[in-house]
C-alpha cells in the first residue's frame, strides 16, 4: 500500500449558496483518488479578509489522508474550484475578491514546500483565525512547520467576528 500523508485543506466561499458549495467541495475532496476524508469542520462565518468590500465568507477545513503528491493534490483542488465556477485571473488581480470557492492547501504532513504556485504550510495560516479555528477543531494536534502547534497560534490571535455555525460536516 502507498504511504499516505495528512493534508489539511482550507475551504472558503462568499458567493451563491456558500454552505452548499462547501458541502459539495468536501464531497469532491472525499472522492479524490488515493485519498480518504478523515474529518471536516463545522462552518465558520467570517468577515472578508484583505478586501472588506464584499460579503462575509463561510470557511471550513477538511482533513484528508492522501497518497497524492502535493502538486497533484493542488491540481485536483484547482479542478474542484473550476467545477464550482471559480475562474482565477492569471494576473492574480482577484486574489482577495469574492469567489464561489477557494481551496487552500494549508498543511501537507510536515512538508515545507516553496515552489511557484505551491507554498506549504500556507504562508498566512498562523495569522488567520478563519483557517486556524476550524483546523484546531478537527485536528487539535496539528503543528505548523516553522511556527509550532496550531492551537498555540490560534491562542495568539483575535477571533472577534468569527462565528461558528451549527451547520457543517462536523465530525
Amino acid at each position: 500500500m502507498t504511504p499516505t500523508v495528512s493534508a489539511y485543506i482550507g475551504l472558503g466561499s462568499n458567493l451563491g449558496d456558500s454552505a452548499a458549495v462547501l458541502r459539495a467541495a468536501v464531497d469532491a475532496l472525499a472522492a479524490l483518488p488515493h485519498s480518504r476524508l478523515r474529518r471536516a469542520s463545522r462552518l465558520y462565518r467570517t468577515a472578508a479578509w484583505g478586501r472588506t468590500d464584499q460579503p462575509d465568507f463561510l470557511n471550513a477545513v477538511a482533513w484528508l489522508d492522501t497518497a497524492l503528491p502535493a502538486r497533484e493534490l493542488l491540481a485536483a483542488m484547482l479542478g474542484i474550484e473550476r467545477e464550482a465556477g471559480r475562474a482565477r485571473r492569471a494576473d492574480g488581480s482577484d486574489r482577495w475578491g469574492p469567489r464561489t470557492l477557494d481551496l487552500d492547501l494549508l498543511l501537507y504532513g510536515e512538508a515545507v514546500i516553496a515552489e511557484t504556485g505551491l507554498q506549504v504550510p500556507h504562508p498566512h495560516l498562523h495569522e488567520r483565525g478563519f483557517a486556524l479555528a476550524p483546523l484546531v477543531e478537527i485536528a487539535p494536534q496539528a503543528s505548523i512547520p516553522g511556527v509550532g502547534p496550531a492551537r498555540e497560534a490560534l491562542a495568539r490571535i483575535d477571533l472577534g467576528g468569527i462565528e461558528v455555525l451549527d451547520e457543517g460536516e462536523g465530525g
